[in-house]
């Protein structure tokens, strides 16, 4: 394992089974969703690592199964020298205040009837912690390291703005004072103002407390102006991962190109060529054999279709998984 690594995913794999009465039909079929299959990466600490793709692509089981709010399939998630899929729950919560989860919707994950120092506090009462006096403190200062008050403390979330809840949201997961933290599309649901404030407040608090972000989204604009590198997902893999001016400037998987493709950009000068995405994303129940992006991928040939590539390295940190990249 790499020494600097904070977290090494290793293999990881999550199935769903299609459980009776799906909406799919297929009830004691025996069949499962491939969510997330045999992805490997590593985020070193003080680091940014984006995960972009489109919906449903594995990016948000992703983020629950390396903090294992549900257990993986197969695999390992290696934090801080510790394989924590072999852990017990009760061995397992002594990390959780190092691991936490600032989620997308700053609506529905604050509950309505609890006041904000109740919110706020929720990870620390339930790792354990029962001094009071200590709560009210780390509670406090969580808040005002996102830029809200004290007098907030007693407030409902109805009380509060969109961007102020999930500046409560980020307080709830800084108040264990974790080495992780996954962000999982956490300004989709924000207006473009707010949503560079509450960006630049990440940045700000990544500075000064040496935290590693594990950021999610389909917004490659928004993974371009936080991350040190970005890992690109289709269909429950990884087929490109590097440093992030490196995708952006020179992507060589073809997935990669068409979804950059589609970025906008604010010059109404500027022109390039949209790499259209064809087709429709196969089902999850059961993907194409081969490399799963050859059912759109304008470059694929009968080896594409035959036999899955694996990430091979382009140049430095650079990997891609594609028999013909661009």
């Amino acid at each position: 394992m790499n020494t600097l690594a904070l977290q090494e995913v290793v293999g990881l794999v999550k199935y769903f089974p299609v459980k009776r009465g799906s909406s799919f039909s297929l009830r004691g079929s025996g069949l499962v969703v491939h969510a997330v299959d045999n992805v490997s990466y590593t985020l070193e600490t003080k680091e940014t690592l984006g995960v972009v793709g489109e919906s449903g692509c594995g990016k948000t089981t992703l983020a629950r199964t390396i903090l294992m709010l549900t257990r993986p399939t197969s695999g390992r998630v290696i934090f801080d020298g510790t394989d924590i899929t072999t852990l017990k729950d009760r061995d397992l919560e002594k990390l959780r205040r190092r691991m936490q989860m600032v989620f997308q919707d700053p609506y529905s994950s604050l509950d309505p009837r609890m006041r904000t120092r109740d919110i706020v506090a929720e990870p620390l009462v339930a790792t354990g912690v029962r001094d009071g006096r200590m709560i009210t403190r780390s509670t406090t200062e969580a808040l005002q390291m996102v830029g809200l008050k004290a007098e907030h403390l007693d407030r409902f979330p109805h009380e509060f703005s969109g961007g102020q809840r999930q500046r409560i949201g980020i307080a709830r997961a800084l108040v264990t004072s974790p080495d992780l933290i996954v962000l999982d599309e956490p300004t989709s649901s924000l207006d473009a103002s707010i949503q560079a404030q509450v960006l630049n407040l990440l940045r700000d608090i990544q500075q000064k407390l040496g935290l590693s972000y594990l950021l999610i989204s389909h917004n490659v604009n928004v993974v371009y102006h936080m991350s040190d590198r970005i890992a690109v997902m289709y269909l429950g893999k990884i087929v490109e991962i590097g440093e992030t001016d490196r995708i952006v400037d020179s992507p060589k998987h073809p997935y990669t190109v068409a979804l950059l493709s589609a970025v906008p950009r604010p010059n109404p000068r500027f022109r390039k060529e949209l790499f259209e995405i064809k087709g429709e994303v196969p089902s999850p129940i059961s993907p194409p054999a081969g490399c799963r992006y050859h059912t759109r991928c304008p470059r694929a040939t009968g080896e594409c279709m035959e036999q899955e590539p694996t990430l091979a390295q382009v140049q430095g940190n650079h990997f891609v998984a594609c028999y013909h990249p661009v």
